[in-house]
């Protein structure tokens, strides 16, 4: 997936926990959109990691995903959408397009 979202012009940081891509986010202001998976590594999962993104940087957009959980949209804050593995490239390039067009 990052391969293919550098193809389509996106600027791409990745992160193998939550805590790395909370440090990322502190140092690249530019970042306005997160694209996480709920199991994750770490300190945190990509539920918490959410939540932390939308108390510190509401702004930032944020799509949830998993292959494992189903969850219900009140899981995720406001403002975010799940995608459920597997994937479509072109659903996950869509939701992109829609979140971003959106302030």
């Amino acid at each position: 997936m990052v391969d293919q979202l550098a193809d389509e012009g996106y600027e791409v940081f990745e992160a193998g926990t939550a805590d790395d891509a909370i440090a990322i986010l502190e140092t690249e202001p530019s970042i306005r959109l997160l694209f996480t998976d709920i199991d994750m590594p770490g300190t945190m999962d990509g539920l918490k990691l959410a939540a932390a993104v939308r108390d510190r940087w509401p702004p930032i957009k944020i799509v949830v995903t998993s292959g494992h959980r189903r969850i219900e949209i009140a899981d995720i804050p406001d403002g975010g959408i799940f995608l459920s593995k597997p994937y479509r490239h072109e659903a996950v390039s869509a939701s992109f397009r829609e979140l971003l067009a959106t302030r």
